[in-house]
């Protein structure tokens, strides 16, 4: 597969306006080891390979185990390797990302609203969101995995 444009030379401005929404995200006291299982579970759902291998990475670095990382994708059966927050994150993240199919139900709302306050939900919307853009940026102009360069 042939890596198209890079999108940071192309349009430098609105790469770092992502970087900024990245960057109010890593501010906004949301645990970092939360956001990254949020987006390497969003990672999955749209087949981003350069986001799948960036955030496996950085879930090793911030030591989680292989056992929970095996079962993000299936976290729902994956017990007590998941906390309540990070199972309403989860949930919340598969609602928000497949909006055209879910429409973003009210249990679904309720839901997070009973593990999250008002900010906290706002801010993992947020982050649910750039992860979905940043898929879509790495899909649309076939960037690299980490992987696939070290070969």
């Amino acid at each position: 597969m042939t890596r198209r444009l890079d999108y940071n030379q192309v349009a430098p401005a609105g790469a770092k306006a992502l970087g900024g929404v990245y960057g109010y995200v890593l501010q906004s006291g949301l645990p970092g080891e939360l956001v990254d299982l949020v987006y390497l579970r969003i990672s999955q759902i749209n087949n981003c390979a350069y986001c799948l291998d960036m955030h496996t990475r950085e879930l090793i670095k911030r030591g989680v185990k292989t056992e929970k990382l095996a079962l993000v994708q299936a976290w729902e059966e994956g017990g007590s390797l998941f906390s309540d927050t990070e199972r309403a994150a989860l949930a919340w993240a598969e609602t928000v990302t497949l909006v055209s199919e879910t429409g973003v139900p009210d249990e679904a709302y309720e839901a997070a609203r009973r593990v999250f306050d008002e900010r906290q939900l706002v801010d993992l919307t947020i982050a649910i969101s750039l992860m979905n853009s940043y898929n879509r940026m790495a899909i649309s102009f076939r960037n690299t995995p980490q992987a696939v360069i070290e070969a």
